[in-house]
């Protein structure tokens, strides 16, 4: 249904809906999370500012109107990053406003672009195949915005930055969910509505997301910050998506969509769970923590519902989108795609080690042991409150249901109506027969363990890696420095330290740019009158020769 410079479909309805779920929850998980601290007043206005600007944007039907409500969101990401309250809390935040910002003023181009193409700038209106040099830069432009709002490579730099050093609750609201949500939704606007994406964007597209899935995973797998790991799978899990609507067919796209809802859902629970572990730890450097799950056993199944769903286990919702992105890869090769086979295996190994990740994150964080600055803070077991559990109860909750019940639910209520069809699965997959050989598969092993139980056993010497800690604490493993080696292996010594340069940020190679051509300009205007005279001399000498060249 339109109505003017507003436009009410099934999709805009059901991204609109996640938005008010979502924003409900940041708020329920801040009034215990930020509890105490100064202008809450301005935070909570900010937050229902987000959602407001949010909706304004998913139902705007005039591009004008939803690029004001999109810069407007913008700023806000600007001011809730900042209260945070770290010592570069105020340098990422100007970062993020910079990357967003930039990105911005292409979309501002392509809007030029658009409108010389087709005259118009409503939503509804426009329907251009990408078949021009001009329409494909114009696509460019609007997919540079997209990308930056989602955090795809290579404008997702400020994702981790943000999610290391902003509150929890604005990084699982903004990075994690909402601008997921807004990203992808545009980019889904663009692709498919606005322009008729031919196989150039297609390959461009799913190259993106293969980059984008491997390239953040391999950052994760090294970074010994809860936060900042988390920014860089929210990162990586974009390839997904990205990967899914570059498909071009009805199961990769709706299985891109499928994967943007349990990505918002699964890394905020990562988020707000990560959360409590900061609140009762007071720190969340990796090396630091250890054996969480007996002090905090509700946030420690939380953390591991979610971590099996962004996992891409089964019968967990990460699995069943990530199912349907596979389905559409293949599908795209029975389609005349000739690398469906590279992104195919990009997809699976990106799985891979984020599964490898988490086995890294959960042992680190919950299981082993205590570390020593843990030990002399004397715990007291429970969890933090309910304000911040019940939001992770929920979330866990639904990456169960929307992975067991995925057909059912949210395939039948949400992306299904907003493709306005039902794909055809190629691949087979009961979650229902799935789910009930796991439980049997664990409730046998229980059972084996309990006739262990019942055993008798034998006491033997202590052997090596069994000794006791209290006498022995070098013994204790972090669950970080396996994954150090990562860092030795051939070429990836070599890209990693690129990486520690900033050689792929482009915030950074974007200010030594400026700042190179800022010195070049400064030395070139030293107040010399001679120096002046020289240039002078020099630019009529170039105009002579073009003028007598021609």
């Amino acid at each position: 249904m339109s109505m003017g410079l507003f436009k009410f479909d099934n999709l805009s309805i059901f991204i609109g809906v996640f938005i008010v779920f979502f924003s409900a929850l940041a708020v329920l998980y801040s009034s215990g999370f930020m509890r105490g601290r100064k202008g809450l007043i301005r935070y909570y206005s900010y937050l229902i500012l987000v959602m407001f600007a949010s909706l304004g944007a998913v139902f705007s039907n005039h591009l004008i109107l939803f690029m004001v409500f999109w810069g407007f969101l913008g700023l806000l990401l600007y001011l809730l990053i900042d209260f945070g309250e770290k010592e570069t809390t105020a340098r990422t935040a100007k970062k993020a406003l910079i990357i967003i910002g930039g990105t911005d003023a292409l979309m501002l181009l392509g809007l030029a672009l658009l409108f010389r193409i087709s005259g118009s700038l409503r939503m509804d209106d426009i329907n251009i195949a990408v078949y021009s040099r001009m329409s494909f830069y114009a696509y460019l432009c609007f997919a540079a915005a997209a990308f930056a709002k989602a955090g795809a490579m290579p404008f997702h730099t400020w994702v981790p930055d943000a999610s290391q050093d902003s509150p929890v609750p604005v990084a699982a609201y903004l990075p994690a969910s909402l601008d997921k949500l807004l990203g992808i939704y545009f980019l889904y606007r663009v692709t498919i509505d606005i322009f008729r994406a031919s196989a150039l964007v297609n390959g461009f597209l799913m190259l993106a997301g293969s980059v984008t899935i491997i390239a953040a995973v391999m950052m994760a797998l090294i970074q010994h910050d809860l936060k900042r790991l988390l920014g860089y799978h929210a990162v990586s899990q974009v390839g997904y998506m990205v990967l899914g609507l570059g498909t071009g067919n009805p199961i990769g796209i709706a299985g891109g969509l499928f994967h943007m809802l349990n990505h918002a859902i699964y890394k905020s629970c990562l988020f707000f769970s990560g959360g409590a572990v900061e609140k009762k730890a007071g720190t969340t450097e990796l090396d630091k923590l250890g054996g969480m799950a007996k002090i905090m056993p509700l946030t420690f199944i939380t953390f591991l519902i979610a971590s099996f769903a962004i996992s891409g286990v089964p019968p967990f919702s990460g699995f069943a989108s990530k199912w349907m992105v596979y389905q559409g890869i293949i599908e795209s090769g029975r389609q005349g795609g000739r690398l469906w086979v590279l992104w195919l295996v990009c997809a699976m190994f990106g799985s891979a080690l984020t599964l490898a990740s988490f086995m890294k994150l959960i042992h680190a964080v919950f299981l082993g042991q205590q570390s020593k600055e843990l030990k002399s803070r004397g715990w007291v077991k429970g969890e933090i409150g309910p304000a911040i559990t019940i939001p992770s109860v929920i979330l866990a909750g639904l990456c169960v249901i929307f992975g067991v019940f995925a057909y059912q639910v949210p395939l039948k209520l949400f992306i299904f109506p907003s493709l306005g069809s039902i794909p055809a699965f190629s691949g087979i997959w009961d979650a229902g027969l799935a789910t009930a050989l796991i439980i049997a598969a664990i409730m046998l092993g229980f059972m084996v363990y309990l006739l262990g139980q019942k055993a008798k056993l034998s006491r033997a010497p202590m052997f090596v890696g069994g000794e006791v800690l209290e006498y022995q604490p070098d013994m204790r493993v972090s669950g970080t420095g396996f994954y150090n080696t990562i860092r030795e292996i051939g070429i990836l010594k070599f890209i990693y330290g690129m990486a520690e340069k900033k050689m792929f940020d482009i915030y950074e190679v974007g200010a030594k740019a400026t700042f190179g051509l800022n010195g070049i300009l400064r030395y070139m205007h030293n107040g010399v009158l001679l120096t002046y005279l020289a240039w002078c001399l020099l630019g009529g000498a170039i105009m002579l020769y073009i003028l007598l060249g021609k």
